[in-house]
């Protein structure tokens, strides 16, 4: 018997019990499905968080008075006692740091925009220095960006997101528009592009003005965002970052040998811890959707036994008209195969399916991998023909003259 055959006996037994076949695949469904709804949403995430991180730039580099990402109470202490860093550190980087290209600053809070009789709540508020629609990689698609006068100044001006403009002046021209951030009257002079959603949030919900007239409504109590662009990757990106670092040190009189009274972050520093907790996070939900597709092997087990049992006396009748011993063993892996392959690919649209769901639900990226798919594939034809092994060599060491004596 060819493996053509043997494929289309094994298709048609599966096909005369569609509940039991059905029911039996449910395991590898599940686990599948787990896993590939998981791999999309976590490659989907990846490369999102790769894409708006690199949206500065490779480039470009952070100083910030504690890290963006904390793990305990202890470093949230820690970074509590550090000094703030000011406009004066801003003006001495940009000043003294000859391997820097550009020099920006943020500063940023939520607040209430009115417009007219409309308003918009937790609005983005950012205090940004002149330079920053450019550090940010924001191109202005309405009127103009900040010029150094703006800030020298404190001139009351905004750049605005699109949700301003659709949410509080869907009509006319925004440019010239007086509007108020927190109380106080700002002009728009500049919209940036559109930006669209980070896990469902709107980032186009913002409102930026220069860093001085921010600090002349907010205060100088906050930490400043020292930004810096350094024109390359590499070997100038280091340059740029060891030059900045010292002269921070000196400003903040850090003790040689001491650690950095501040955090220097570059964008590989928020993609490689993305990674590593997404990466941890992926291992586990894997490890738990193997349980699953064990339990499955498990059941695809127990149902080809049965099977075999069911069948002895067709068995016996192909061995005495001259069925060979790999002829059933082939027939019987073929249909495990196919039961567990069946399972795979259901679950893979199942899971890609869960995954673009949740996607139009709350704005969680995804994207479907190809190798995922290819592996799902592969791992549960396997996990099929590994536990029909021995119901299919049980079947295939039946004594044909035993078989034949079977009852129907």
């Amino acid at each position: 018997m060819n493996f053509k055959e043997a494929m289309k006996m094994a298709l048609q037994s599966l096909w005369a019990n569609k509940l039991r076949s059905v029911l039996t695949l449910i395991g590898v469904v599940i686990g599948v499905s787990s896993v590939i709804a998981v791999i999309t949403l976590t490659n989907g995430v990846n490369k999102f968080v790769a894409t708006k991180v690199y949206g500065y730039g490779a480039d470009v580099f952070t100083l910030t008075k504690q890290s963006p990402v904390i793990f305990s109470y202890e470093q949230w202490q820690k970074y509590q006692k550090r000094k703030k860093l000011t406009l004066e550190d801003y003006k001495a980087i940009e000043a003294g740091c000859r391997s820097c290209q550009q020099v920006g600053a943020l500063l940023s809070n939520s607040g209430k925009v009115v417009y007219g009789n409309h308003s918009s709540n937790n609005t983005d508020i950012r205090g940004w220095t002149w330079n920053m629609p450019q550090i940010s990689n924001i191109n202005i698609v309405l009127g103009r960006s900040f010029v150094p006068a703006d800030q020298d100044y404190g001139t009351r001006v905004a750049i605005v997101g699109y949700d301003i403009i659709d949410n509080l002046m869907p009509n006319g021209d925004p440019l010239g528009k007086e509007i108020r951030v927190d109380g106080e009257p700002y002009t728009i002079i500049g919209v940036g592009e559109r930006q669209g959603k980070t896990l469902g949030a709107s980032q186009d919900n913002y409102v930026s003005v220069p860093i001085t007239a921010y600090q002349h409504t907010y205060g100088t109590n906050d930490s400043v965002d020292i930004y810096v662009k350094a024109g390359a990757v590499g070997p100038v990106l280091q340059t740029a970052s060891d030059e900045a670092r010292v002269l921070l040190r000196s400003r903040r009189h850090d003790a040689p040998g001491a650690e950095d009274s501040f955090e220097l972050s570059t964008n590989e520093t928020f993609v490689g811890l993305w990674k590593s907790i997404s990466s941890t996070f992926l291992f586990v939900v894997i490890g738990i959707a193997s349980i699953s597709l064990v339990v499955g092997g498990i059941v695809i087990m127990n149902i080809m036994l049965v099977s075999v049992t069911e069948r002895t006396r067709e068995i016996g009748v192909r061995k005495a008209l001259g069925a060979r011993y790999q002829d059933i063993l082939l027939q019987f892996l073929i249909e495990s195969g196919a039961m567990s392959l069946l399972g795979g690919i259901i679950g893979i649209a199942v899971g890609a399916g869960v995954a673009q769901l949740v996607t139009l639900l709350v704005g969680f990226p995804s994207e479907v991998a190809l190798w995922s798919v290819l592996l799902a594939i592969v791992v549960s034809g396997g996990i099929g023909v590994f536990f029909g092994v021995y119901p299919a060599r049980r079947a295939a060491m039946l004594d044909p003259i035993v078989a034949l004596r079977s009852e129907m």
